[in-house]
């Protein structure tokens, strides 16, 4: 009895399906190594979404304890704890086992991806505050508007330019009327 032959083309499938499988594992591989942060996938996230990104909206997420400069500037050494719980909120953590240290936390998140991340921890001794530290701080909101005004733009930005139709009309009025003054 004859043994069952292959067909002749099944050699040459094979060879172009394992192509295949080679290019998508290829491809595969190479979009795992680009899902590592380094600097500059960092730089391409900023301008330009990742391919897993496309169709996929994620909410702007902010979790903890925004502080600004004007609140960190208005501690004192000596404040209560009810003093400094009023001028910078209740923090994100307290421990039971360091009841001499609070800890504000604030992270932002865009797009699934974290954008800011600032601690500020405030130390106590005998329940009054002894020190503090942290990252830099944000300038207040009240002083972010009023650095705003400073470089808003005039309140009519076109009121010196009469535009290409007041130009013809004040060609025709010099046509007409030589002494008549131009319209601006």
């Amino acid at each position: 009895m004859p043994s069952p032959s292959l067909p002749a083309g099944l050699p040459v499938c094979l060879a172009r399906g394992a192509r295949r499988g080679l290019a998508a594992l290829a491809l595969a591989g190479a979009l795992a190594a680009c899902s590592t942060q380094s600097s500059f996938t960092q730089t391409l996230d900023n301008y330009l979404p990742i391919i897993t990104q496309f169709g996929v909206y994620r909410i702007d997420i902010n979790q903890g304890n925004y502080l600004s400069q004007d609140m960190v500037d208005k501690l004192k050494e000596g404040q209560t704890k009810a003093q400094v719980r009023a001028t910078l909120g209740t923090p994100l953590i307290t421990s039971v086992f360091r009841d001499d240290r609070w800890d504000y936390v604030y992270q932002f998140q865009r797009g699934g991806r974290m954008r800011e991340h600032r601690q500020f921890t405030v130390y106590f001794k005998d329940d009054l505050l002894a020190r503090w530290e942290g990252d830099e701080m944000p300038q207040s909101a009240q002083e972010l508007n009023r650095i705003a005004a400073s470089r808003a733009m005039p309140t009519d930005p076109y009121g010196q330019d009469a535009g290409m139709m007041g130009k013809v009309l004040d060609f025709f009025k010099k046509v007409l009327d030589p002494a008549a003054a131009a319209t601006r």
